[in-house]
């Protein structure tokens, strides 16, 4: 420590902290990118530890730090993206709502590297329990929230009864989009989610 003019003890300035939670931001930021392009690029099994540090340009003991295990990364990597591309515009209009939602979730599913990471884990969750059970508990229960903020806030307007039945209603709308997506490996056009919205207004009419 110096002294200052006066001289009293120089306390060091401490503004770097600021700059090293940027950088960990930063490079936790890299690290779910690095995720998902090597998902895309080498699937499930070709993803590891070391490839996501050498990916993102960090060491193995960081990420060890925040995520114990690569499905940790993958599923902290797709709640990210799900909350930023998947969060349905509040327009006022429950018809316009449904059809910008259903269509952005038929193409973040089918044509993204997010996308890519949900039918990773949706598979893997077939062979193994405990990632089943994480899998809806911290991505699929987030996003049917997501799924059905539509339909709350035209019940909130009194665009539909009070009494709805909101789980059968998310399951009306997007179930098809999902076993689309999951099943058959079928196209999910705008055609046909706009169809969804159709059908499923008609009914309440």
């Amino acid at each position: 420590m110096g002294e200052g003019s006066d001289g009293g003890v120089v306390v060091p300035r401490t503004g770097h902290h600021g700059n090293r939670h940027g950088r960990s931001q930063r490079a936790r930021q890299a690290v779910l990118e690095a995720v998902d392009d090597l998902l895309v690029e080498r699937g499930f099994a070709g993803v590891t530890i070391e490839g996501i540090a050498a990916r993102a340009g960090v060491a193995k003991q960081t990420i060890y730090r925040w995520w114990p295990s690569k499905v940790d990364i993958l599923m902290d990597a797709f709640v990210d993206d799900m909350a930023q591309h998947l969060t349905p515009p509040d327009q006022g209009d429950l018809e316009s709502e449904l059809r910008t939602h259903l269509s952005r979730l038929a193409d973040f599913l089918t044509r993204t590297d997010p996308g890519a990471v949900f039918r990773a884990l949706a598979g893997q969750a077939q062979h193994d329990p405990d990632m089943a059970a994480r899998f809806r508990a911290e991505c699929l229960s987030q996003q049917r929230v997501l799924d059905s903020l539509p339909l709350r806030r035209a019940v909130e307007r009194g665009d539909l009864p009070a009494d709805l039945d909101l789980d059968l209603a998310v399951d009306q709308l997007v179930g098809p989009i999902y076993y689309r997506v999951l099943v058959t490996g079928q196209p999910v056009p705008p055609a046909f989610t706009d169809a969804l919205v159709d059908r499923f207004l008609t009914r309440r009419d």
